[in-house]
């Protein structure tokens, strides 16, 4: 027995009923435009909803443009506020800062200067002795 290929339940048929005439099917006279008129004419008024909404949205999108260009200059106006107050607070630590460093170097200089002051002041004797010897010395130098 002869084995069948699957393929061999799907043979080519004729199509039923009497055999027609070969060819292309007549063009119709009035075109295209009449042939699909009707699907257009039930497409219309999803046509002008959609129009519709695509007019809300623009006027919701212009609307939210505004908002946001309104809250974007409200944003920088209030940087600009902040970025004065932050340089101003900036400008006062600065000063601050030099005010103590200034302090710090004047309270040095103060102890420096009361320590020479005491350096001086201890020297003094010895320094007028030797001023007094000098004085003396060419004096006794001329008397001899």
């Amino acid at each position: 027995m002869a084995r069948l290929s699957i393929l061999d339940r799907f043979r080519p048929v004729g199509t039923p009923g009497a055999a027609g005439p070969a060819g292309v099917p007549a063009a119709d006279d009035q075109g295209r435009a009449a042939e699909l008129a009707p699907v257009f004419a039930a497409l219309a008024g999803d046509v002008a909803a959609c129009e519709a909404l695509v007019a809300e949205a623009r006027l919701s999108a212009e609307g939210d443009v505004a908002r946001a260009r309104a809250e974007a200059a409200a944003i920088v106006a209030r940087a600009r506020l902040d970025a004065e107050a932050a340089r101003v607070r900036a400008a006062a630590r600065i000063e601050q800062d030099a005010s103590e460093r200034d302090a710090q170097l004047l309270e040095q200089a103060r102890q420096e200067a009361a320590t020479l002051e005491k350096t001086g002041l201890a020297r003094i004797p010895a320094v007028v002795g030797e001023v007094i010897d000098n004085l003396l010395t060419p004096q006794s130098a001329e008397q001899s």
